[in-house]
């Protein structure tokens, strides 16, 4: 009898984890904003933030959350830091099956997309941003809360879903092109303001040239002319300038086409001749580039704190900096009188919980993050700008951003130019469309480009039966094929939990029974 109420036990116990597992995947009962804000109670929320592994970007987050903690001494903050962005992507799908998930989280607008395959985990904002008391610029609000209209509008509708937004915007970038300037003159070229594609791929095989000595232009026998550190936002960037397809905001794929394939000629023609090379086949740009060994790299202005001779944060030993005059220019462009960058940077999640006032407790949170001292005290930290046109306009940051003085690891020139090449050219940004798949296919167009350069490297050729291969493959690795269908990477990995959770408890059962048995 003893051993019949065990295994009944182990069943319930196995049908409740299974169930709760599985949980996210069918979601949770819709946010219901509370009418006020219960401060007699004590909160413990989670806030997932990323940094560069930049102990100055931990200090910020860690003294917002610390003054927040004054406002409201009721609300405790436990702040968990990761250096990627992929890895708070799949620690967030895998807590949703679990219900695990923090309060408040650092992501990009497509992983958010893929968060929202379970029904109502993710809070939409639009009744919290606009709510009299608690929203944005509220009467309760306990800090000078940024108002939505001064938050830049088109990085707010960066994070909007149709017409509801998701997320807020926290923080900017865009990418920029970072030239040895030295090492172009030597070649004979002066560097444009607004560079071409042509003049990019022209002076990368030139510099491939080599003396009597059998050394590059650099004085070494290690030259990569022109590194890219995104390979996805390469190809989305030059579709873009191009006017080809990629996707649109209905989840319809549109990047198996003609552009595609004419880019990825052009890309692969360059890459066999090793005048170019990506993240994936080099590594980081930056350190090829400190070391006199790149000319061209192209990087995210977030990045420009890695990036120069004098850069105060870098990679490499000091032994194989090479010194020279860095410039900063925008990407490269087909048509230089219709310039077009991507728009890129981190932005600010809501989950929902089953507690509501704990939700409120976590939004308030997500607001302090836009006030001006944060904003601008992150924004110091590297190449980024403030998503506020409060905290742009704020005196302290015009006068960080306008600097003219002798540089230092705070005014450091290649930084301040990077960040004002965004401030100068918001205009001419893009996002691509945001819906449930749009992760994997960014990361579908990141494989044609280093799949296309790897086999020309190898000296493979580039015909129709080669890309017909490469597009299926890429179709089937990144599940593309079944966009917009309801079968997306986030119900794919929850299924396998709940399917993995399964086969352990059955595995435990009948282990149990057969021991039972002896």
């Amino acid at each position: 009898m003893k051993k019949c109420v065990s295994l009944v036990a182990l069943l319930a116990l196995a049908a409740a984890l299974i169930l709760t597992s599985c949980h996210g995947a069918r979601g949770m009962t819709p946010f219901e904003m509370p009418e006020s804000f219960d401060t007699d109670r004590n909160y413990e929320i989670t806030f997932w933030a990323k940094n560069d592994t930049n102990n100055t970007q931990k200090q910020v987050y860690s003294k917002a959350a610390s003054d927040f903690e004054s406002l409201y001494p009721n609300i405790k903050v436990n702040i968990r830091f990761y250096t990627d962005y992929n890895e708070i992507y799949k620690d967030a799908i895998t807590n949703i099956a679990t219900e695990t998930t923090p309060n408040v989280c650092i992501s990009y607008p497509d992983h958010i997309a893929t968060y929202m395959t379970g029904a109502n985990v993710v809070v939409p904002l639009n009744s919290l941003i606009n709510d009299a008391k608690y929203g944005m610029g509220g009467s309760e609000v306990r800090f000078d809360s940024v108002k939505k209209e001064e938050i830049v509008p088109k990085f707010l509708e960066e994070c909007a879903f149709g017409d509801t937004y998701y997320a807020l915007p926290f923080m900017r970038s865009t990418e920029a092109c970072y030239i040895n300037k030295d090492l172009v003159e030597k070649l004979g070229y002066e560097i444009p303001d607004i560079l071409t594609w042509d003049f990019i791929w022209e002076v990368s095989e030139k510099a491939l040239q080599k003396d009597e000595n059998g050394l590059y232009v650099n004085g070494q026998n290690v030259m990569i002319p022109f590194i890219y550190k995104s390979s996805d936002n390469m190809l989305i960037t030059m579709l873009r300038q191009l006017g080809a397809g990629y996707s649109d905001p209905s989840g319809s794929i549109k990047i198996f086409n003609d552009a595609t394939t004419g880019v990825l000629k052009e890309i692969s023609s360059h890459a066999g001749t090793r005048a170019f090379s990506t993240f994936t086949i080099s590594s980081y740009p930056g350190n090829h580039f400190n070391a006199g060994r790149c000319i061209f790299a192209l990087d995210s202005t977030a990045g420009a704190t890695w990036i120069g001779s004098d850069a105060p944060l870098m990679d490499i030993h000091s032994s194989d900096v090479v010194s020279f005059e860095t410039v900063v220019r925008p990407v490269p462009q087909y048509d230089t009188e219709n310039p077009r960058m991507i728009s890129q940077g981190p932005s600010i999640c809501l989950f929902n919980k089953d507690d509501k006032q704990e939700v409120l407790a976590s939004w308030l949170f997500m607001q302090f993050l836009l006030t001006n001292e944060t904003q601008i005290n992150y924004s110091f930290t590297e190449g980024y700008v403030p998503v506020t046109l409060k905290a742009q306009n704020d005196p302290a940051y015009k006068d960080y951003i306008n600097y003219s003085g002798e540089p230092d690891d705070l005014h450091y020139k290649i930084k301040l130019e990077a960040s004002r090449l965004l401030l100068d050219n918001m205009d001419n940004t893009f996002i691509t469309p945001v819906f449930n798949g749009s992760a994997s296919l960014r990361s579908a167009a990141g494989y044609l480009v280093d799949s296309s350069a790897k086999a020309a490297r190898r000296g493979e050729t580039q015909d129709d039966e080669f890309f017909g291969k490469l597009y299926r493959d890429a179709a089937a690795m990144y599940h593309i094929s079944e966009y917009p269908s309801s079968i997306v990477p986030a119900v794919i990995l929850i299924a396998t939990l709940c399917t993995a959770w399964a086969a352990i408890i059955a595995v435990f059962i009948v282990q149990k029974v057969k021991k039972s048995k002896e």
